[in-house]
Parts: C-alpha cells; structure tokens; sequence
C-alpha cells in the first residue's frame, strides 16, 4: 500500500470501467487486481449494490454510489490507504435525476506524508447526438466543470478520473472521420475537455505520457474486429492537478493481450506517481 520510493511514496492509481462488475471478476478482474496491486482504484459502472461490492474488495475502503436507474452507472473508490471524508455525486445537496446518479464519487486520500489527496471517480453520460440525451450530458458536464474549478482552487492536490465518454483529439480515436457527428467527439463536448485542461490546469497524463498517437485507446467494441484491429476511442482518463500531474512518472494502458483476455470492453489506465 504505497510503496517507499527514494523521492517519497510510490502510489498506483488505476482506473476502469468494468463493465459490470460481478461479470468482470467472472473473467479475470480480481486476477489481475491480485497482480497490478494498485493502492487506489477507481471504477466505473460497477452495476451492483454495495453488499457484492464490498464482497468483493474485502479489506478495501470503498467509497460507493450506485445508480437510481437499476442495472445502470455506478461509480466507485476502492483504496487500501485511509479515506478521510467522501463527497457523493453533483447535486450540492438537491437531490439529482436518477439519469445524474452513479456517475461522481469523491474520496479524500490520507497519504504516508499526512496529506489528503483527493481523487473522483467519475462516469459521464455517454449522450446521443440529436437528442434529449444530449442536453442530459451538456448540463451534466457544466456541473463537472463548476466541480473541477471548486477541486483545482482547493487546499488539495486533486485527481479526476475514469470514463469521460469524450475523445478529444482527432488521434483519440481511430476512424476520427467517420465519428464527426457522433456524440462522444462533437466538439461541444471536446470544447469542455479544453477549458479542464487548458483554463482550469488539469494535466491529461494518458496523453502526455502515452506520446503523440494514434491512441494508446482505452475502449474497444465488442463486436466485429474492433479489438484486433485496435480500432478504439481514447474515452478513459487521469487528470491531475498541476502539482500532481508533476509527480506523476509511468502512466500506462493495460490492455488484454488477446480478446479472450479482456475481463471488460474498456482497458484499466494504470498511472504510478512518487509523491
């Protein structure tokens, strides 16, 4: 749980929409899991209440919300390291729509230091292009940019992370052209990802540690030859704050070897940071 390193603390952070839990530990999570060791993990539709979640990370400290809309969303905190204090969803104390739940879990970090480290779990809405869902995500993203001000003015380094649901460049996703007018990569929702970076500070460490592109991608379909032919969206991310993003040094994709392999449509963003 943190492993000493000359500079300080060693920390793994991952990151994955799992698709499902219960049916992820059915194809090899809790393997890889025992085997990635990571000191904090943040999950995405987990899909599950939080008796199978705590079943499952059994000695974690799980931070959890689950979806109003069952069989829907639901994000997680799971760390080996203390959690000081949880913030549940955007709703600033009014309750949300059940399409908004699910999707924001706070957890305030003890480090070996003493310090807080706060990092969010989050799973933004998925949109359609055209369509009332849209306007459904349009307003929830300016609900995650208020927060991110909030996290990026705070007393603590900070870290969102998890499925965003947008590509933002074109060497995000592999048919870039093709996808113009799909939701995911309109550039109202690309639009968003550059004020988080660019105004607000945070750093997208997928992209500045994963080089120029192509990729590397985080989402694949299932169907067809998406996976083999790494025809795949780069939807999942670690954002740090500025001095977090400093202290970051590997950040990496852990992607199935084979599609057999694959315990979830998304690949886990491992990033290791010596704080």
């Amino acid at each position: 749980m943190g492993a000493v390193g000359f500079d300080g603390l060693v920390l793994t952070i991952a990151t994955s929409n799992v698709n499902g839990i219960r049916a992820a530990y059915r194809k090899g999570m809790g393997d890889w899991v025992a085997t990635r060791t990571p000191d904090v993990l943040l999950l995405q539709e987990v899909r599950a209440p939080d008796s199978v979640l705590n079943d499952l990370l059994d000695g974690w400290h799980v931070a959890h919300q689950a979806s109003d809309i069952k069989g829907r969303a639901g994000v997680a905190v799971a760390s080996r390291l203390p959690v000081h204090a949880v913030r549940v969803g955007l709703g600033r104390g009014e309750p949300e729509p059940p399409v908004d739940t699910g999707r924001w879990v706070e957890a305030d970090v003890e480090l070996a230091s003493g310090e807080l480290l706060t990092v969010v779990s989050a799973y933004l809405h998925s949109g359609v292009a055209g369509t009332p869902k849209m306007d459904e995500k349009y307003a929830y993203l300016a609900k995650v940019t208020e927060r991110m001000r909030e996290l990026a003015a705070g007393p603590h380094r900070a870290l969102v992370a998890g499925d965003l649901n947008i590509a933002h460049r074109n060497v995000d996703i592999k048919n870039w052209k093709g996808n113009l007018k799909s939701a995911g990569f309109l550039p109202e929702e690309r639009a968003y990802v550059d004020v988080w970076l660019d105004e607000i500070g945070f750093t997208d460490l997928g992209r500045r540690h994963g080089g120029e592109g192509p990729g590397p991608f985080t989402w694949w379909s299932w169907r067809g030859q998406a996976f083999a032919n790494d025809s795949g969206w780069r939807i999942d991310y670690q954002l740090a704050s500025p001095t977090l993003a400093e202290s970051a040094v590997k950040v990496e994709v852990d992607r199935a070897t084979n599609y057999e392999g694959r315990w979830s449509d998304h690949a886990p963003l491992v990033a290791t940071y010596d704080l």
